[in-house]
């Protein structure tokens, strides 16, 4: 079943609107969760309620490309539970590794300054990316956003796991330069 038909059935408030998006998205969403969830158990309420949050937002919500609306979900769905499970400890998970290279690059914050510099933070990263080769864009939002683990990315890309490290370690220096360069660091 395609995207359009499966958003239809949410429109119509069918039952058959969760389960055809399992079917057709269940394994990329468990993916993600996995990646950033140790436990299956999580990864599976992970994607449980992101399939709530779905079938909540459409209606009136229409994405636009339904696997994409699905995946930024269940993400952020599991990095709530994440945070949650790990309040008082930290662990050697794809998440917290993923988190702790990036964190010499980007830092996050909550008061109304911050909010401010992480959208700019952010808008820059998205025109960094841009200027990045495809694939090395793609090695990047594999690790950090889909918080992917180095050997996962480098079997994808048929790469060494150094070459993928180098990579990862190249462009967040460039990334650092960007930032620095627009006064974001």
């Amino acid at each position: 079943m395609d995207d359009k038909e499966i958003i239809s059935l949410y429109f119509s408030r069918s039952q058959d609107a969760v389960a055809e998006t399992d079917a057709k998205y269940g394994k990329y969403c468990r993916k993600i969760a996995a990646n950033i969830l140790s436990d299956s158990r999580d990864a599976d309420e992970a994607v449980n309620e992101a399939y709530l949050g779905a079938w909540n937002s459409i209606p009136p919500h229409e994405p636009e490309n339904l696997g994409t609306f699905l995946g930024k979900i269940v993400r952020n769905v599991s990095l709530k539970i994440y945070r949650k499970n790990t309040a008082v400890k930290r662990s050697s998970d794809n998440y917290s590794l993923a988190v702790d290279e990036l964190g010499e690059c980007v830092s996050g914050g909550k008061n109304a300054h911050e909010q401010l510099e992480a959208k700019e933070t952010s808008e820059c990263i998205d025109r960094f990316l841009g200027t990045l080769k495809a694939y090395e864009r793609q090695v990047f939002v594999c690790r950090y956003w889909y918080f992917d683990s180095i050997s996962d990315i480098a079997k994808r890309f048929s790469f060494t796991e150094g070459k993928v490290r180098s990579m990862l370690f190249r462009t967040r220096k460039k990334l650092m330069k960007a930032l620095d360069k627009e006064g974001l660091l």
